[in-house]
């Protein structure tokens, strides 16, 4: 159980029950994380605002996107955060032999260098940044532009951010269904 109550919809003001009723149209739920958020709207909005630019603005995939976040979620071990990401990361297309043996993505023929190359940012920055040598950087620059290193460096920055506030509210992953007001609930429920 989360350390933090998780609010319902009704608990909410019309401008946060706005941003749960947009999650659960694109989810099928409110993450469990935006209704523990939502105690803090001002957090909780311009955190929604971020997470939505981070994932779906730039010229780097979403799919690369969710390749780095489910692994920095596995380096640092948060159940939470890979529940729904790796499902998101399948359903882009990545396979479940990758995301089960990302660790060993070095040694493995199914990943691009370009893609190996923002794995190992991945893991060297969630374990320390300052780790990231001028070698790791040159090899970044040969595939990625510097916009694009602010994109992959702003996704595991920020699920470095994710991952630590769940793992220290031992949240629990979010179930189908859960968090929405009644009446959206309801009529996906309808439209099944």
């Amino acid at each position: 159980m989360s350390r933090i109550s998780r609010l319902d919809h009704s608990e909410v003001t019309p401008d946060l029950a706005a941003l749960f009723d947009k999650a659960f149209a694109q989810r099928g739920n409110v993450p469990n994380m935006f209704r523990v958020m939502a105690h803090r709207p001002e957090i909780f909005s311009t955190m929604q605002a971020h997470f939505g630019a981070v994932l779906n603005s730039g010229t780097v995939s979403t799919k690369l996107k969710e390749l780095i976040i489910v692994r920095t979620s596995q380096v640092n071990d948060t159940p939470y955060c890979l529940a729904s990401h790796t499902i998101l990361a399948r359903g882009l297309g990545w396979t479940d032999d990758q995301l089960s043996h990302l660790a060993e993505w070095p040694d493995r023929a199914d990943f691009t260098p370009a893609e190996k190359a923002a794995l190992h940012l991945t893991e060297t920055v969630t374990r320390n940044a300052h780790d990231v040598t001028d070698e790791q950087f040159a090899e970044l620059l040969r595939f990625y532009s510097e916009g694009e290193i602010v994109e992959l460096l702003c996704a595991i920055g920020l699920f470095n951010y994710f991952n630590r506030f769940n793992n220290a509210l031992q949240m629990e992953p979010t179930k189908a269904g859960e968090g929405g007001c009644v009446t959206a609930q309801t009529e996906t429920t309808a439209s099944r």
